[in-house]
């Protein structure tokens, strides 16, 4: 329908348009309450009919999960040794990373040359195992080769040493 033909062009200009006297369709006595009020007495209907999941709760969930991020320091590496380890070529292996260690920590100290495979250790612990005679195996990380631009040198302008017509 067009618009010059509705209803409100008509009712333009008058107090109420078309809602009979003071205060009736205004505020929220109309409306049946303010916001959610009425969802379990006179708007239950209404609830039932457009919003079926308002009552009740969902269902279970699976939590989410949580990744712990197990680290060892120096000092507990005689306790896994004698539990984990092998001996390989007069050599005492420790594979961390077998054992799903990620990190290797300086706490402690080590008298007892290991070679460690592990995914990241700290400055400290790789310092204090190779004290002991020992080696840290790290995994080889990617570097990215950069490309290299010859840098432009800077052309230097000579200044001449016309001091004497300089009237500045």
């Amino acid at each position: 329908m067009a618009t010059r033909l509705r209803k409100t062009r008509k009712l333009r200009g008058g107090r109420h348009m078309g809602w009979g006297q003071v205060g009736q369709h205004r505020s929220f006595g109309h409306k049946g309450g303010l916001g959610r009020s009425g969802h379990l007495k006179h708007l239950a209907s209404t609830v039932i009919k457009e919003d079926q999941d308002h009552f009740g709760h969902e269902g279970t969930h699976s939590p989410h999960p949580s990744i712990t991020k197990v680290w060892i320091n120096v000092r507990d590496l005689n306790d896994l040794f004698s539990k984990s380890g092998k001996f390989e070529n007069s050599k005492n292996i420790l594979d961390l990373q077998a054992l799903k260690i990620e990190k290797l920590l300086g706490g402690g100290q080590i008298n007892t040359p290991y070679t460690i495979k592990v995914k990241q250790a700290t400055p400290s612990a790789i310092e204090k195992v190779k004290q002991a005679g020992g080696e840290v195996i790290l995994p080889v990380q990617k570097t990215e080769e950069k490309t290299e631009v010859a840098e432009e040198v800077p052309v230097v302008e000579e200044k001449t040493e016309d001091v004497e017509n300089n009237n500045g």
